[in-house]
């Protein structure tokens, strides 16, 4: 059922968007697809989250402190904003994460909303039990939240159009992808989506 459903659009932020301090290749080709998903959504009454990354100046994540990752997303800077052109209805819950200076927390189930409850319990609460996932990275943060999702009992739904990798190494999109289908998850674009 439609209102059992709903969207996840992980980490669409200015820091893995061209520009950025860690872009994702086309990171930003994703923001009229996910605005798009965000009307078809809406229109069906299913509601939409949005998770950010929010890193200390200084956490294990980050190069400088023994990470892999170039500084990003930093709490409070233009980098860890959302897209401007990402259209964040009023209503939507926005998840924090990264937050813990001794953590990675690539998923969203990682993350908590502005009351403190983490994902888990905000969707559980609301009744969902099919979450549709787009956002950046395919290979990261896209590829653990779906597969978080999965082991905690949730059915995941990938959007295709709406994902894009980073990449470190080639191919890691695509074998993320096939992680998680392999794992259970399903795929979907915008021209072929169907609210059941």
């Amino acid at each position: 059922m439609r209102n059992r459903s709903a969207l996840v659009i992980v980490d669409l932020q200015n820091d893995f968007c061209p520009g950025g301090s860690l872009p994702v290749p086309e990171g930003d080709r994703t923001v009229p697809v996910v605005n798009r998903y965000m009307d078809f959504f809406r229109a069906a009454g299913v509601p939409a989250f949005f998770t950010r990354d929010w890193h200390p100046a200084k956490t294990v994540h980050f190069k400088g402190f023994g990470g892999t990752w170039p500084p990003h997303c930093v709490q409070w800077t233009d980098g860890a904003r959302f897209h401007p052109e990402l259209r964040i209805p009023d209503d939507a819950v926005i998840i924090t994460k990264g937050e813990s200076p001794k953590e990675d927390s690539y998923s969203g189930f990682d993350g908590h909303d502005a009351e403190g409850q983490t994902l888990e319990a905000v969707l559980n609460e609301k009744g969902i039990t099919h979450i549709y996932l787009g956002g950046l990275a395919t290979d990261y943060c896209v590829r653990v939240t779906a597969l978080d999702g999965i082991r905690k009992g949730f059915k995941v739904t990938v959007l295709l159009d709406a994902i894009k990798g980073v990449e470190l190494k080639p191919g890691d999109s695509d074998r993320a992808l096939e992680e998680m289908m392999a794992k259970g998850a399903d795929t979907t674009t915008i021209d072929e989506i169907e609210l059941v």
